[in-house]
């Protein structure tokens, strides 16, 4: 992925309120599975299925599926290290890169 295609990833991932908030709460509270997370933030978990896969996809959280001591599956999600800063010149650099044609 160039990195203007990346810059246009993350930036739509980071469009959304619930997605902010997704990511405000993993920060605070570290790592957390699907459920519990959904109740923290009070939305649904198959809304917050779909909003957990669109920050994995732009890299922004992982996940990992892990056995309660019951035997449960569990879909843990954190934060993954990134860093973003939008300049003018990392603008210039990212247009530069796209891949992507797009029309109004």
């Amino acid at each position: 992925m160039t990195p203007g295609d990346r810059l246009l990833t993350v930036l739509s991932a980071l469009d959304n309120p619930h997605r902010l908030r997704v990511l405000a709460a993993l920060q605070a509270g570290g790592r957390n599975y699907v459920s519990r997370l959904a109740r923290e933030i009070g939305i649904s978990r198959p809304l917050l299925h779909l909003h957990l896969n669109k920050l994995e996809e732009a890299g922004l959280v992982t996940s990992h599926l892990e056995l309660s001591q019951e035997g449960k599956a569990l879909n843990y999600f954190e934060i993954a290290p990134f860093h973003l800063e939008v300049t003018p010149r990392s603008i210039v650099d990212a247009a530069a890169s796209l891949t992507a044609k797009t029309e109004k």
